[in-house]
């Protein structure tokens, strides 16, 4: 049995005033910066571009220990194809970049799926929605899908799942470490050795985040980094916290119901979320496309940006004609398969 913190003895660590909060990097000052409080009080740190009554809405759900930052890329592609015909959100999870900490025994990933209903409410996110998830964002839109429908303001007619899962995480690849007697043990520890439990836990992660093979020129060195000042700006008991949630995550109940234009994508050296999970993923959800590219590991938004952003756009207007992977690229980042 693992034995969780006193969810009351976190302190939530305040977010600093909408003033003060930094837009994303590289992309300049386009974006509305503000925080939506949650119910449980803790602020999430929200960019918003675009205008607010825009008919289509992206949403981008970063990975764990990452921030919004991690979709760079991806809102700068957005932002130059399609400019104000379309409204973009990214936001910071609860305990991630600049949202506040919250008590240990909220996170989790309906809490999260809790959290982005509150995030639609709070912009009245309104017309077509596509939801864009990658990792742990992806397990926060699947499991926006397991709610109740009154409890879902906006439904997605849009769904891009990049390097990620259903569930039985700990069967595969270094998601084998949730099962582990060890790292139970040291959601226990927290209070009492954080560093340790941090050493213990960021070698493992560090690796699988920062694993490449040569997917379009992302070098391994950037993608390491990125992966390091993520853990090392991430709080240790956010890291720790989730745990026990991505151990036990399953929303393959769910899948059989989605009814959004789907696009899923994996990497042939992803260790996180090996590619089995996208192929159960394809194959559930009606209708969905996916798309796998075989040296590819974990970071797929920063390694095949061209790809990420071709998967949202299909998602996002699935009637356009749109060619994932052209004959300049489909030697180097695999091929494009359809779920029957």
């Amino acid at each position: 049995m693992i034995h969780c913190a006193d969810p009351t003895a976190t302190q939530l660590r305040p977010v600093a005033p909408a003033s003060r909060l930094r837009p994303i990097r590289g992309l300049g000052n386009e974006s509305t910066v503000t925080t939506v409080t949650t119910t449980d009080g803790v602020q999430l740190a929200v960019r918003d571009y675009g205008p607010r009554d825009a008919e289509h809405t992206v949403v981008l759900l970063h990975g764990f220990c990452l921030s919004a930052d991690s979709w760079s890329g991806q809102i700068a592609y957005l932002l130059r194809r399609y400019g104000q015909r379309i409204r973009i959100v990214a936001y910071d999870h609860r305990g991630h970049g600049q949202s506040s900490q919250a008590p240990i025994g909220t996170y989790g990933v309906a809490t999260l799926a809790a959290d982005l209903a509150e995030v639609l409410t709070s912009l009245n996110v309104t017309g077509r929605l596509t939801l864009v998830g990658h990792s742990m964002g992806g397990f926060t839109a699947l499991a926006y899908y397991a709610r109740p429908a009154a409890d879902r303001p906006v439904e997605p007619q849009g769904l891009v799942l990049v390097a990620t899962a259903a569930g039985r995480l700990g069967e595969r690849g270094l998601g084998r470490l949730l099962a582990i007697p060890a790292t139970a043990a040291l959601v226990g520890l927290i209070n009492h050795t954080p560093a340790q439990a941090l050493k213990a836990l960021s070698g493992p992660l560090c690796a699988g985040l920062g694993r490449w093979r040569g997917a379009a020129g992302a070098p391994r060195a950037t993608l390491a980094a990125l992966a390091a000042a993520a853990l090392a700006t991430t709080p240790v008991p956010t890291i720790i916290g989730f745990l026990p949630a991505l151990a036990n995550y399953d929303t393959y109940p769910v899948l059989a119901d989605i009814r959004a234009h789907t696009v899923v994508i994996s990497g042939g050296a992803d260790l996180l979320t090996p590619p089995a999970h996208a192929r159960e993923l394809a194959a559930a959800i009606p209708g969905a496309t996916h798309i796998h590219l075989h040296d590819a590991g974990h970071m797929l938004p920063q390694e095949a940006p061209h790809i990420t952003h071709e998967a949202i756009r299909r998602a996002m207007f699935p009637t356009a004609a749109v060619h994932l992977v052209d004959a300049s690229t489909s030697r180097h980042l695999g091929r494009t398969s359809h779920a029957r």
